[in-house]
């Protein structure tokens, strides 16, 4: 069974950092890439970062949130990771994590966690 559990998320001021966790399981995680989304009240879902299945140098970025997140994984440990330097109002939002049906892409390819909720605001 796919699981995909994300934390990490809070309340921060605008200029803060939070680092998004996501624990996936149930899947062969090092042979998918994987993408963080958000969501905003009243938006589409949209991508705001992808790593290919081996990690590091092959990332890409929205281009609301580039320079500002990274993303990493451990492959070791199953776990997806998002830091988020600079926030801003605009960044508030459900973040959620999902294996990618192909990299760089946005499709995702399992069913969604609950997500964990960001809030940027003074």
């Amino acid at each position: 069974q796919v699981q995909l559990v994300e934390s990490g998320g809070g309340l921060v001021q605008p200029g803060g950092s939070l680092r998004l966790s996501c624990a996936a399981s149930g899947f062969a995680f090092s042979t998918y890439a994987m993408n963080w989304y958000r969501q905003a009240p009243g938006k589409e879902r949209e991508v705001v970062a992808r790593i290919h299945r081996l990690g590091y140098n092959t990332t890409n970025y929205a281009s609301s949130v580039k320079g500002r997140f990274t993303i990493s994984r451990d492959n070791a440990k199953n776990m997806v990771y998002l830091q988020m330097n600079s926030l801003k109002p605009e960044d508030t939002a459900v973040y959620y994590c999902n294996a990618a049906l192909s990299f760089p892409g946005d499709a995702a390819y399992f069913a969604w966690g609950q997500g964990t909720q960001v809030t940027i605001s003074s």
